[in-house]
């Protein structure tokens, strides 16, 4: 029977595809588009992601082009991207930031046009639906992640369109494993039951504090050091996820490790309460979309009757940065900013800049990714700091290259 087979079982029972597990996310993306890209290909992706991705995408051998996005939710504006860049183009991979859907009809229309492959990167999107369709149905491949929804902290899938392909996507799965360990296998299982209990007995301040002193935080900011010299020195290895390796195993260290019947156990029993985290996920996502401070993306979906952003909620504030440091102070720790984006922070040897960054830097430096959850916390701590809304620039602004934070 092939490896977490009757977990893959489950997913695919949710999605109605052929799915197969893997460790991470991170994992599946890669074998993602190792099968579906050529090395030297050329993909599309969105600038407001996070840097992980992008080392993902550069082990697999592949250039990352760097979409304008839309001011309103951070994911690609394929309107705006210009015709000579889908010209050059070999594959598009989504983003569906937050859990809001990136533009999934109009890109598939697009990629049926030219003959290339779409990859959903739906990690931050497992239970969103478009027209009917879940996000994750309408690429050729779609990654999943266990460690956001469902807070299992390790896990994932890949969704393809058959069996025939499912299987020779094991194979590769497998040739990429690395043998599991006890301790391994520990770490994985106490891990989320560590955050509960941290946050059950209200430790999250003194924790996070304790982790800035020690120097074990892995990030510098929100982004992780480039280290570019060694970065280019592994581009003459790639394809090859070994070489990208310190890069890509930032946060998860076992992104590849082969879990036992322990951790796969606690994902098992994590998946069955999938449903129910929705439910109190779309609450929670109902409370913040009413605020001050709801992006425009956020506030308009209720009335329109569109999905809604289950996994964070995206606020925009006003001096983002100094408020996400004193809201540690009210136990709220906010985690997956991707500021700057990806092009200002790789720069041009590693990826092919956007040809219109200022978009992707106003959102990026103004979002505050709020987890539904704690929707009531957040809301309670912003209103005592007195926070400032952000509004995006309108259509008859003039934008700034280089938009100042504020």
């Amino acid at each position: 029977m092939p490896y977490g087979s009757r977990l893959a079982a489950t997913m695919t029972r949710r999605l109605g595809r052929e799915c197969l597990y893997t460790p991470s996310a991170r994992l599946a993306l890669y074998l993602a588009l190792r099968r579906w890209c050529r090395p030297g290909a050329r993909v599309l992706m969105s600038p407001v992601n996070d840097d992980v991705i992008l080392f993902v995408v550069l082990a697999a051998g592949l250039r990352p082009v760097q979409a304008p996005v839309s001011v309103w939710d951070g994911n690609i504006d394929p309107a705006a991207v210009p015709e000579s860049t889908w010209r050059s183009v070999d594959a598009v991979l989504t983003t569906n930031l937050y859990g809001i859907p990136d533009r999934v009809v109009e890109l598939r229309r697009r990629c049926d046009q030219l003959g290339i492959p779409l990859i959903e990167d739906a990690a931050h999107a497992i239970g969103t639906h478009v027209d009917g369709r879940p996000i994750g149905t309408f690429g050729e491949a779609a990654a999943f992640s266990l460690s956001k929804h469902v807070a299992a902290m390790a896990g994932g899938f890949l969704t393809v369109e058959d069996a025939r392909t499912r299987r020779e996507l094991e194979l590769l799965r497998d040739d990429l494993l690395l043998p599991g360990r006890l301790s391994t296998d520990l770490a994985a299982a106490l891990r989320p039951l560590a955050r509960s209990a941290v946050r059950t007995l209200h430790l999250v301040r003194p924790a996070w504090r304790t982790m800035q002193h020690l120097g074990l935080l892995e990030r510098d900011g929100f982004r992780m050091p480039l280290h570019a010299p060694r970065l280019s020195l592994s581009a003459r290895k790639a394809p090859s996820l070994p070489a990208y390796e310190p890069w890509i195993r930032v946060d998860m260290h076992d992104f590849r490790s082969r879990h036992g019947a322990l951790v796969r156990a606690q994902v098992k029993l994590r998946m069955a309460g999938l449903d129910g985290n929705l439910t109190r996920r779309r609450a929670g996502v109902s409370l913040l979309s009413g605020t001050a401070w709801a992006s425009p993306a956020l506030r308009d979906r209720p009335t329109h009757q569109g999905p809604l952003p289950l996994f964070r909620a995206p606020l925009l504030v006003q001096s983002r940065d100094s408020l996400v440091e004193r809201l540690v102070t009210h136990s709220v720790v906010t985690g997956y900013l991707y500021d700057p984006p990806l092009d200002d922070y790789a720069g041009a040897e590693f990826v092919e800049p956007s040809p219109d960054p200022w978009a992707a830097r106003w959102f990026a430096s103004h979002v505050l990714p709020a987890d539904p959850l704690l929707a009531h916390k957040i809301t309670n701590a912003l209103t005592r700091e007195q926070a400032s809304t952000a509004h995006p620039p309108t259509p008859t602004t003039t934008p700034v290259p280089d938009a100042n934070r504020s």
